[in-house]
């Protein structure tokens, strides 16, 4: 949440989306030399940070636990923004993106940001302490949703190869639709007290005062600036991605890992700065929230775009993946069932975070 002080916009998260948005003109559809590179990969990561930003502005205007769904849903759009416009451009290379980020979004939130947010909060008030019920039903909701989509097409049989059929898919695409839908409704409506945190009335940055209409209206449009900008500067640096993961001699599943780090890295400071202050359960929120909203917008809007999409649309796990994605759903309902976690298990959830990335560039 903003302070009364800090939620007044600063002056650079008005002008890096403009910048941002300005240097996609003349770049578009161009391969710009390194120099050019680089100034468009730092407007690029600025503008992600000014896109949470005034996600957060607007967050604390409509409060939690509707805070934590617009920071997911807004991530989850930059997201699937980069990856409908690397896929339109990458041809064939692309064909395992939407599952290597998805897959990525999962391991990062459920155990990178998991575990910090566990790490951080232990470590200031040596148990972190957290609503069950909620976190049981969101951890329930993203076991689903993955196995349903990244480890089923693995399994059919109507079509070659871990894919599933335009039926299927279809399938998989509305369910998910559908999981999350009613994870919102649960969430904001009928069991919006499982998602609060216990720990607000300790926070005196929870109640500060909301922002004015006119800076939520302000903050929406910048949002959307910033949002085209972050998608549109991604298919600018895509060729640049492409050509750091060959050069370190990953393969090419590693650019979905790049891409959701990228895109995670402003939630997981969220997540941390929300544990640091003892709000725990915002913290799991925005990360339980981030990986549904991954898998349940995500994967629709590719079921759509693969109509226009040339080549095959795999989305079934390999071997090593459906391991860690087994181990991280029987630890994360070890701990988040008891309602209470130590450094202990925030230690395990980084500890399967760093063989994720391990294994993301040395398979």
């Amino acid at each position: 949440m903003l302070t009364a002080a800090s939620r007044n916009i600063p002056s650079w998260t008005t002008a890096v989306p403009v910048l941002a948005l300005l240097a996609l003109v003349p770049t578009w559809g161009t391969k710009p030399p390194g120099a050019i590179l680089a100034v468009v990969g730092v407007l690029l990561g600025g503008a992600v940070f000014a896109a949470v930003h005034h996600a957060e502005v607007i967050a604390h205007r409509v409060g939690e636990p509707f805070g934590s769904l617009v920071l997911a849903v807004a991530v989850t759009i930059i997201e699937v923004g980069l990856i409908v416009t690397l896929m339109i451009s990458g041809g064939s290379e692309t064909d395992t993106l939407a599952r290597d980020t998805v897959f990525a979004a999962v391991m990062i939130t459920c155990n990178g940001i998991l575990g910090l947010s566990i790490l951080v909060a232990a470590l200031r008030r040596h148990v972190a302490e957290f609503n069950a019920e909620g976190t049981a039903s969101a951890l329930a909701t993203v076991a689903t949703l993955a196995t349903l989509t990244l480890v089923l097409p693995r399994f059919t049989e109507s079509a070659p190869g871990p894919e599933f059929t335009s039926g299927q898919l279809a399938f998989a695409a509305v369910a998910a639709l559908a999981l999350y839908a009613l994870f919102v409704v649960v969430q904001t409506v009928r069991h919006r007290d499982y998602f609060l945190p216990d720990e607000a009335e300790a926070d005196p940055e929870a109640h500060a005062a909301p922002p004015t209409n006119r800076e939520t209206i302000t903050s929406f449009a910048l949002l959307a600036v910033a949002l085209v900008a972050v998608v549109g500067l991604a298919k600018v640096e895509s060729p640049a991605i492409g050509d750091a993961v060959s050069a370190i001699g990953a393969p090419a599943s590693a650019v979905g890992v790049a891409i959701a780090l990228v895109v995670l890295l402003p939630e997981t400071i969220a997540a941390v700065r929300n544990a640091a202050r003892g709000r725990v359960q915002t913290s799991f929120n925005l990360a339980f929230g981030s990986a549904m909203a991954s898998i349940g917008l995500t994967i629709p809007a590719i079921a759509v775009a693969s109509i226009w999409l040339d080549g095959a649309l795999v989305l079934g796990l390999g071997s090593t993946e459906m391991v860690l994605l087994a181990i991280t759903t029987v630890v994360g309902a070890l701990t988040v069932l008891p309602g209470r976690a130590t450094l202990q298990e925030g230690g395990v959830h980084l500890v399967l975070f760093a063989a994720f990335l391990v294994l993301a560039i040395s398979p």
